[in-house]
């Protein structure tokens, strides 16, 4: 099988996935390739997937690459630095061997990932998991002690033009399983109207369901310019040592933005902000809050987000999951019993009621006549 197409190249697959057309080859460095990264890439539609480095090192069980084999789209693996300076937009022949060929030049040699060899992998990466964890632990008690100031008023929170005191605040993140999860809890919504907090390419998530956020929070690296101009409030997520990235591209934008300096993720302050600015209930949709979520997205532990999670205790609803609370069809049986509890009231009201009771004595006279 030889598979030819065009090149699309990003070290950061999440920003590589927003130009990617059906029938492109995507070009990769993603070591452990996780969840969210494969489901947006096997939504492109894309012909094969060449990736630089490994997508599966063994630390520990990443779900990616058996997610992009079960739609059917090869994985071209550990290919090699040199594959991520081709020119994007350049052909691709990918070769049984696992040779490829940019521009009629042999550029690369890699192998192609099968099932089988996945499932092998992942099992020994499950046999990983212990040393894995006694590791990620270790690190988070470690960053818990020195940040521990974020919960301790160590921090100044940014004033927001929105008014969040007293009201529900919704928190989303492009985690696993966020479409879902959002969807679930649409009739909330609807109802209560939250305050809503996009983080990063969240707010763009909420644009997705025909919502605006209020507030968009972040490094700024993945959320959409529509986004950042459609919100109340921008916050940009600097670093302790108080630089913020994410500051020079708002600033391209002609737009205003307040800075967070903090440590830990651009969730945990979001949700700290929320805490703090007196919300009377916090729910969270895709937010990272596992070992895996955190070595997904390469973090080595936890900290700031185990304290902001302890500050705000019963504040914070997790909807994350939410969606599988909801998945089963709605049996036959339900539907007998509530068409016996509709039935109930029509039946009580046709035996008391004269107008009813005259109708259906017709009826039955009406029948007797067509019947032999």
């Amino acid at each position: 099988m030889t598979i030819i197409g065009t090149a699309k190249i990003d070290h950061k697959t999440k920003n590589l996935i927003n130009r990617l057309e059906p029938g492109d080859i995507a070009v990769i460095n993603h070591e452990d390739i996780d969840e969210v990264a494969a489901l947006g890439l096997t939504a492109s539609k894309v012909k094969a997937v060449i990736n630089a480095a490994k997508s599966i090192t063994g630390r520990y069980p990443n779900p990616g690459p058996g997610i992009i084999l079960e739609a059917n789209i090869p994985i071209i693996d550990d290919v090699g630095q040199q594959i991520m300076s081709c020119k994007e937009g350049s052909k691709v022949t990918i070769r049984d061997s696992g040779e490829i060929i940019v521009d009629d030049k042999l550029v690369a040699m890699g192998e192609f990932l099968t099932p089988e060899k996945v499932k092998e992998q992942m099992e020994a990466a499950k046999k990983n998991m212990e040393v894995s964890l006694d590791k990620f632990i270790d690190n988070t008690l470690d960053y818990a002690k020195k940040e521990k100031y974020l919960i301790m008023g160590g921090v100044e929170i940014p004033e927001t033009d929105t008014v969040i005191k007293g009201r529900h605040v919704l928190i989303v993140v492009r985690g696993n399983n966020y479409k879902e999860d959002l969807a679930a809890i649409k009739t909330y919504i609807d109802e209560v109207k939250p305050v809503l907090i996009g983080v990063d390419g969240g707010a763009d998530a909420l644009l997705e369901y025909g919502y605006k956020p209020d507030i968009v929070i972040g490094d700024m690296d993945s959320v959409s310019d529509e986004a950042l101009r459609m919100c109340r409030d921008i916050i940009v997520h600097a670093y302790p040592n108080g630089k913020a990235p994410g500051l020079s591209r708002v600033k391209e934008l002609d737009l205003d933005a307040k800075t967070f300096v903090a440590p830990g993720t651009s969730e945990d302050i979001a949700m700290l902000l929320a805490y703090e600015k007196g919300a009377d209930l916090i729910v969270a949709v895709g937010t990272h809050s596992s070992m895996i979520d955190f070595l997904e997205k390469g973090r080595k532990g936890m900290g700031s987000t185990f304290l902001v999670r302890l500050k705000i205790g019963s504040s914070l609803v997790d909807a994350k999951g939410v969606s599988k609370l909801y998945n089963q069809k709605l049996k036959p049986s339900y539907m007998m019993g509530l068409f016996a509890a509709a039935m109930v009231p029509i039946i009580i009201i046709s035996t008391i009621s004269p107008p009813i009771k005259h109708a259906l004595k017709l009826l039955e006279l009406r029948l007797k006549l067509l019947l032999p």
